[in-house]
């Protein structure tokens, strides 16, 4: 899939940030072709209070022990306040009932639970749905929500902005800012389960751990499990290479799958790398998601064109990569992204020359073909639909499936590619007027 199936248009801060965080200067970029981010802090809160959004149970059990708490009472803690975050989805300490009243003051003095702010919500008339996010100094990026009828999929962000220059894709055009953190990244699953009302409505506790704590057992609340939400898969395809972000990546989406919180099997997961070779197998073995990968051409010279990081890791080191690619089986497919454009990789002899490579390297593969959302200045156009129909029936008669995707949320401009564009057609004014009369309504 192009990176920015969740884009937004990056902006120098033009005024004070939220929070009094200072504005982050943009991220130092070694090379075009294989542009490693720089590691940066996290930016500080103002009131200096810590933000527990992405924190595994170990982590939240350190920051307790750091701010007093004994080794026993702080791991107790962590595991009561770890339920309600990302079980039950509060935001207060105070809605967390089976923790001593005395205690919940000192929770909200000390740390906070956290979302990216939302500068804006838009519904397609598909059902699509698209936010656009503002980080807490000051930078945007998007996510969608994709509903079907047997599943709804997240796609999720992992930088603002993208350093690999994709020439088909819009988000291609932006500058990194900078790799969002696990917090940013697992805030974007908590405030589609918000939107979509998917925290259990029933208080249930962990009851028996305090003496001063009020008897909201439900145990039908207790029992509430990842079956029958509205939201089912996530996949990591938006702004951002996630394998150049991969520690903050494979955190968030530990998070993620916790059993005890979110609780999202990995098989519902699925990471996209435009082919960041060297980085694959860690992802298998520390992360253990799907795999899929932005392929988008068969030839070396087209590939070099349309995906840049081909001059640093080419198809062949690429392919073997993904046939040593831990977990894939027939079972666990490989899903190869090929976008679809016209006159450059969408011949006969391009589904033949994909076909071999797969069977070559004995690949355990589907290919999501991808008709090319058009963007103002694009050099591409999408492929006929007769030619897309009749490189997908190539594949399909080889035995390896080859779907068409069908374009979602383009009345929004949250088609593959599109959001950078949805997000310029404001200005920073009115973008900020529209989150300052959103934050009046609510209160």
């Amino acid at each position: 899939m192009p990176r920015g199936c969740a884009a937004s248009r990056l902006r120098k801060p033009a005024g004070p940030c939220i929070g009094g965080a200072m504005p982050t200067p943009l991220m130092p970029i070694p090379g075009h072709i294989d542009p490693v981010p720089l590691p940066r802090e996290v930016t500080p809160r103002e009131d200096g209070r810590v933000d527990l959004i992405g924190l595994s149970r170990a982590a939240i059990t350190e920051v307790f022990a750091a701010a007093g708490l004994d080794p026993r009472a702080a791991k107790l803690r962590a595991k009561q306040v770890f339920h309600w975050i990302y079980h039950r989805g509060v935001i207060e300490f105070d809605a967390m009932t089976d923790i001593a009243k005395t205690m919940r003051p000192w929770l909200t003095e000390r740390f906070v639970i956290g979302r990216p702010a939302i500068v804006e919500a838009q519904a397609s008339t598909d059902g699509t749905r698209k936010w656009l996010l503002r980080t807490a100094d000051n930078h945007d990026f998007e996510m969608v929500f994709i509903p079907d009828a047997d599943r709804g999929t997240l796609c999720v962000s992992s930088q603002v902005g993208c350093t690999l220059n994709c020439r088909f894709c819009h988000t291609g055009t932006m500058r990194l800012v900078r790799n969002l953190t696990p917090g940013e990244i697992v805030g974007q699953v908590m405030l589609a389960r918000d939107a979509l009302g998917e925290w259990p409505k029933a208080g249930g506790t962990m009851a028996g751990l305090d003496d001063d704590v009020e008897d909201e057992t439900d145990d039908a609340a207790q029992a509430y499990s990842a079956d029958g939400r509205l939201l089912t898969n996530i996949v990591m395809m938006g702004m951002g290479e996630p394998l150049y972000n991969f520690d903050n990546v494979r955190d968030a989406l530990k998070v993620v799958m916790d059993g005890d919180g979110l609780a999202l099997s990995k098989r519902r997961i699925t990471l996209s790398t435009s082919g960041v070779v060297p980085l694959m197998a860690r992802a298998g073995d520390e992360i253990g998601v799907n795999l899929a990968v932005s392929l988008h051409a068969v030839s070396k010279d087209v590939r070099d064109e349309i995906v840049p990081i081909n001059r640093k890791f080419g198809i062949e080191e690429l392919l073997e990569a993904c046939a040593a690619y831990p977990g894939a089986s027939n079972a666990r497919r490989i899903t190869f992204e090929y976008v679809m454009l016209k006159d450059k990789n969408d011949s006969d002899a391009d589904a033949r020359e994909l076909v071999r490579l797969l069977k070559h390297y004995k690949l355990p593969a589907k290919v999501n073909l991808i008709p090319f959302n058009p963007w103002p200045g694009a050099p591409y156009e999408c492929s006929t639909p007769e030619r897309i129909r009749r490189f997908s029936d190539i594949v399909f008669e080889a035995g390896i499936s080859a779907p068409v995707r069908t374009p979602r949320g383009r009345d929004i401009d949250a088609a593959c590619g599109q959001l950078k564009t949805a997000a310029e057609r404001k200005s920073r004014a009115e973008l900020d007027r529209l989150a300052e009369e959103k934050q009046a309504a609510l209160g």
